[in-house]
């Protein structure tokens, strides 16, 4: 919203309105960015955090290493968010990678880059990062309340007031909605933001869990393999039950988001090589988690199968000339035996279930058609997936407030005077790698610069 009723501070519409204080909701990475910068720009901060103290997600993230940010260029940076990274230009623009790395070194906090890009904290404490956070906000005079929820915004005539809390009614002119996702519930994120802001007349998109591990149909076959972590392979999800998908259709060049590689039209949805492990109920690991976003979308339409090829450095071809030879050179071996060179030890005993090959049986006996069954599934090891794990288990939720109605240049409401969002309480999500957390630091240091501006009188149209 440009202007209107709450443009200017001096006659707020209700005389116990804090004209010049911004209120902050949520004591995440982009909570407290833009608390920090809200008082920095000579704002009057309160900072509310409903759990017993702030950054508990930075806390647990990179494995409490903290993954930071990525050394990727700027415009690949982009590409990691899908369609809405155009949202974050204006942001990235004002305050990116080398801001941030020169923010957190004046607070304390050195960094390191790791491969992949990632950066980290030399310390691979994150909470020390949290540490810099708590500088930055005692230097700049923000005050934070633990332990207090907050309800809903209170809003009169198109303009915020303050906002309603366990603990009562706290006035301010204006409201950064920092609340996060509906992800890792433990640390304060249990989806909050999205009730207040659908209340407040806000459009939410569907919400999804993202970078999660995925359920299978098949999950007696996924136990039997538990634990075992696959390096090299490629993972591919088609579009139609696993069974009934043509293995030639699987690309040689990865597919997805962040990739040079654009999606194909048709049954191909997403194909990554890389880590993967397989669990009690299905997949998960690295590439699966960076497919589960595209996995989930492809199943609100219809079935997903994903094809894993255990030997993607071979091609179909080579591989079969390879056990026509080892089966003739070792002939005198067991098919268990042979199985040894091919796959890790827990794979075996079901590969040799799967295969309806005896286990006793001599390579030298294994006939031609039995070999193309080994084949197939070397090359094309198929499982239909049921769904993802709830939301609780993703590392990031996708979908949130609608970006259309949050003006990208200041993180401010369309719909409310004095209203801002910054973080993942809003429709951006990435993969891993830092991006998310860059993603709310850059959304927080704008919503707080913008948020001290508007209650300072200085908001556009004021």
């Amino acid at each position: 919203m440009t202007g209107g009723p709450c443009a200017t501070p001096s006659s707020p519409a209700n005389p116990e309105t804090k004209p010049g204080r911004v209120i902050v909701v949520g004591a995440g990475a982009g909570g407290m960015m833009a608390a920090g910068r809200a008082a920095e720009r000579g704002a009057e901060v309160l900072l509310l955090e409903k759990t017993d103290g702030p950054g508990k997600k930075i806390l647990v993230s990179g494995k409490s290493r903290c993954n930071l940010t990525n050394a990727r260029e700027l415009q690949d940076f982009f590409s990691m968010y899908g369609p809405n990274g155009r949202f974050l230009h204006g942001a990235f623009h004002r305050f990116f990678r080398e801001d941030l790395i020169a923010f957190l070194k004046r607070y304390g906090v050195e960094t390191k880059v790791e491969r992949g890009g990632r950066i980290f904290p030399v310390s691979d404490d994150a909470a020390d990062v949290v540490k810099a956070f708590r500088r930055y906000l005692k230097a700049y005079g923000v005050k934070i309340r633990n332990g207090v929820p907050v309800t809903g915004i209170a809003v009169r005539g198109g303009c915020v007031e303050g906002v309603r809390t366990g603990k009562g009614f706290l006035p301010a002119r204006a409201v950064i909605l920092a609340t996060g996702g509906a992800t890792w519930p433990a640390t304060g994120s249990t989806g909050d933001g999205f009730r207040i802001a659908a209340v407040l007349g806000h459009t939410v998109t569907k919400l999804r869990p993202a970078l999660v591990p995925l359920v299978v149909t098949e999950t007696g076959r996924a136990k039997s393999m538990q634990g075992v972590s696959l390096k090299n392979v490629r993972l591919t999800a088609f579009r139609g039950p696993a069974e009934g998908i043509d293995p030639a259709l699987t690309p040689a060049k990865d597919i997805g988001r962040g990739l040079e590689q654009r999606r194909r039209k048709g049954p191909v949805i997403e194909s990554r090589m890389g880590e993967m492990l397989f669990t009690h109920f299905g997949i998960g690991g690295p590439i699966t988690l960076l497919m589960s976003l595209a996995v989930v979308d492809a199943l609100a339409e219809g079935p997903v199968g994903v094809m894993i090829d255990l030997k993607p450095a071979l091609a179909r071809e080579a591989l079969r000339a390879r056990l026509q030879r080892d089966f003739d050179h070792f002939g005198k071996r067991g098919f268990r035996s042979l199985l040894a060179g091919l796959l890790p030890h827990k794979m075996i005993e079901p590969f040799i279930e799967m295969s309806g090959i005896p286990a006793d049986r001599p390579g030298h006996q294994i006939t031609a058609g039995e070999r193309e069954k080994l084949l197939d599934l070397l090359k094309a090891l198929r499982f239909n997936i049921k769904g993802p794990l709830p939301m609780s288990a993703a590392i990031v939720t996708a979908g949130g407030v609608a970006l259309q109605e949050i003006d990208p240049r200041t993180m401010a409401s369309r719909l409310v005077d004095g209203l801002f969002f910054c973080g993942e309480v809003m429709d951006i999500d990435a993969d891993t790698g830092g991006y998310n957390l860059q993603a709310a630091f850059s959304t927080g240091f704008v919503a707080g610069e913008a948020a001290a501006a508007f209650v300072q009188g200085f908001a556009k149209g004021s």
